[in-house]
C-alpha cells in the first residue's frame, strides 16, 4: 500500500503543467489596492536620534491610534516595542507623513497592498495580461511592480502601458511604514529603560486614498473599451474602510459604488469569475458590510482561520466562532466554514490556514474538483517557493519547491478533516485524493508543503488564494 506522503507527491505531479497552462488565460484584474511597504528597522542607536529631534513622546497631549505629529509616532513604537506586539495607526497628518519621509526613510521598498502582490504573481506566472488598479501611481511605486510586459496599469493619459514604466507625476506616494524592532533591544525614554520582549514591528500608514477605496476614474474608462475576454477579477482592499469616512462618506457607498464597476465588466464576460478577499476589517460595521454584500454576488471567497471567525462573529454564530477560536484545526473549522458556504451563496470558498487549504465549491462550478486540487498544489508549491527564496519575482523561482513532501502537520491535518467527514457523509477517500463529492457541493483539501525558517511571509495568503482560483482553469493536459 502507498504510504500517504508518496500518494501526496504523485498528487503533486501536475504543477509544472499547471503552471505552464497559466499562459492559455488572457486577462486577470487585479483591484483595488496597491501601495508601498517602508521597511525600516528601528535600533536603540536610530530611535535615540528620533527621541533627540522630537523629545521626550508624552509630552502634551495624546490622539488614541492615530499619528498626528511626530510625537505620535514615537508614541505608538513605544507601545509596540514595550509590549512587543504588532499594530496600525494612521498618519492624519501630512506634514507628518514628510517627517518621517525625510528623518525615518527605509532599508528597503516592496509591493504592498493585496492588488499589487497579486498582480505581480499573476504577471510573473505568465497569464497573458494582466491589469493592475492603483489608485496612486509615481514612480515610486510603478518601479515595485515586475518588468513584465503583460502586466498593465493606466497611465496619465488614460491607456493601458506597462505597470512598471508609468510615472503620474501628480500622485503622491502612499506610503506604509514598516517599523521593525528586536527581542531584547533597550532603549532610554524620559529616564526609564525599556527593553523589547518580542521581535515585532510597529506599522504607521499614510495611505489616503486606498482607505477611502479610491477608484481611479482613468482606470474604470479604460476598462470600458479593453476588448479582450476577462477571465478572473481579484478584489481586494476593502479592509482599510471604515463605517464612516475621513470625507464625510459612508463605506457602504464605497463598497456599492465598486460593486457597479465590476459589473459593468461583467457584461458580455460570461467566462468572467469574481473572487473576494476577505481580508482581516477591523471595522465590525464594515465587515458585515462586506458579508452580505459580497453574498450571492461573487462567485468565489478566499479567507484564513481568523477572518472565517470574523465573519462567525458578526453573523451571530457565536457558538461555531468559539469553536473555530478554541482549537484552530480542520476538523473545529469545517463546521464554520460550512455554515459560511451555506448562508453566503458564494459558488465557492477557500479556506487556508496553516497545513491544510480547504475549497468548498457548488456543484456544476466552472473547475472540477481534480482542477480545483490541482490550482491548490500549484498555490502550495508557489508560496513553499517564496517562502524559501524570499521572492518570487523571476521565473526560475517559481518551482524552487516542487517535488517537496508534504508536511507532517499538514498530513495530520487532512486525516483530521478526513475523520470528520466521514462521520458526517460516510466513507471516502479524502486521505488519498484530497476530494470528497456529496449530492450538493465538493470539498476539495490540499496538505501543503511548509517551509522551516521561512525568509519571508508578507502576501502568503494573496498568493495562495489567487493562484488556487486562476491555477485551476488549465485547459492542456
Amino acid at each position: 500500500m502507498i504510504d500517504l506522503y508518496t500518494r501526496w507527491l504523485e498528487n503533486y505531479e501536475s504543477v509544472p503543467r499547471c503552471l505552464a497552462s497559466l499562459q492559455d488565460v488572457e486577462t486577470v484584474i487585479s483591484v483595488f489596492n496597491a501601495n508601498i511597504d517602508a521597511v525600516r528597522k528601528i535600533n536603540p542607536g536610530l530611535f535615540s536620534e528620533l527621541l533627540q529631534k522630537v523629545g521626550s513622546p508624552f509630552a502634551g497631549g495624546e490622539t488614541p491610534n492615530e499619528i498626528a505629529s511626530s510625537r505620535d509616532l514615537l508614541r505608538g513604537f513605544l507601545e509596540c516595542f514595550e509590549s512587543g506586539i504588532a499594530q496600525e495607526w494612521l498618519i492624519t497628518d501630512q506634514e507628518t507623513y514628510r517627517w518621517l519621509d525625510e528623518n525615518v526613510g527605509y532599508d528597503q521598498l516592496q509591493m504592498g497592498g493585496q492588488g499589487g502582490i497579486i498582480a505581480n504573481v499573476m504577471a510573473v506566472c505568465g497569464i497573458r495580461n494582466v491589469l493592475v488598479h492603483a489608485a496612486s501611481l509615481p514612480n515610486q511605486q510603478s518601479k515595485l511592480f515586475v518588468d513584465a510586459d503583460n502586466l498593465l496599469s493606466v497611465a496619465s493619459d488614460g491607456r493601458f502601458r506597462k505597470a512598471c514604466t508609468i510615472h503620474r507625476e501628480d500622485d503622491n506616494p502612499l506610503i506604509h511604514w514598516i517599523l521593525e524592532f528586536n527581542s531584547g533591544d533597550t532603549i532610554c525614554v524620559d529616564g526609564r529603560e525599556i527593553t523589547c520582549p518580542k521581535s515585532n514591528r510597529f506599522i504607521a500608514t499614510w495611505d489616503p486614498l486606498n482607505f477611502r477605496l479610491a477608484i481611479d476614474e482613468n482606470f474604470a474608462r479604460a476598462m470600458e473599451s479593453y476588448a479582450r475576454g476577462l477571465d478572473y477579477c481579484m478584489l481586494s482592499g476593502y479592509q482599510m474602510l471604515s463605517e464612516d469616512l475621513a470625507d464625510g462618506g459612508k463605506a457602504i457607498d464605497r463598497i456599492r459604488a465598486s460593486k457597479a464597476l465590476v459589473d459593468r465588466w461583467r457584461q458580455g464576460q460570461e467566462r468572467l469569475i469574481v473572487h473576494f478577499e476577505f481580508a482581516s476589517t477591523q471595522d465590525r460595521v464594515v465587515r458585515r458590510q462586506l458579508y452580505e454584500e459580497m453574498s450571492h454576488w461573487a462567485d468565489s471567497m478566499g479567507l484564513n482561520e481568523q477572518e472565517l471567525i470574523d465573519i462567525l462573529e458578526v453573523t451571530d454564530q457565536d457558538q461555531l466562532a468559539a469553536a473555530c477560536q478554541g482549537s484552530i484545526s480542520a476538523d473545529t473549522l469545517f463546521p464554520g466554514l460550512l455554515w459560511v458556504f451555506e448562508n453566503s451563496g458564494i459558488p465557492r470558498i477557500q479556506l487556508h490556514f496553516f497545513g491544510l487549504y480547504i475549497t468548498l465549491q457548488k456543484k456544476g462550478f466552472r473547475h472540477t474538483p481534480r482542477q480545483t486540487r490541482d490550482g491548490m498544489a500549484l498555490a502550495a508549491t508557489i508560496a513553499a517557493a517564496k517562502a524559501c527564496t524570499g521572492s518570487i519575482e523571476n521565473q526560475e523561482d517559481l518551482l524552487a519547491a516542487a517535488g517537496q513532501r508534504i508536511g507532517e502537520v499538514s498530513a495530520r491535518e487532512l486525516c483530521a478533516l478526513a475523520s470528520h467527514l466521514e462521520a458526517r457523509f460516510g466513507p471516502g477517500d479524502l486521505r488519498e485524493t484530497g476530494i470528497l463529492e456529496t449530492e450538493e457541493f465538493d470539498v476539495v483539501a490540499l496538505p501543503t508543503i511548509i517551509v522551516k525558517n521561512p525568509l519571508t511571509l508578507v502576501g502568503m495568503g494573496d498568493t495562495i488564494s489567487s493562484l488556487s482560483l486562476v491555477g485551476a482553469s488549465r485547459t492542456r493536459d
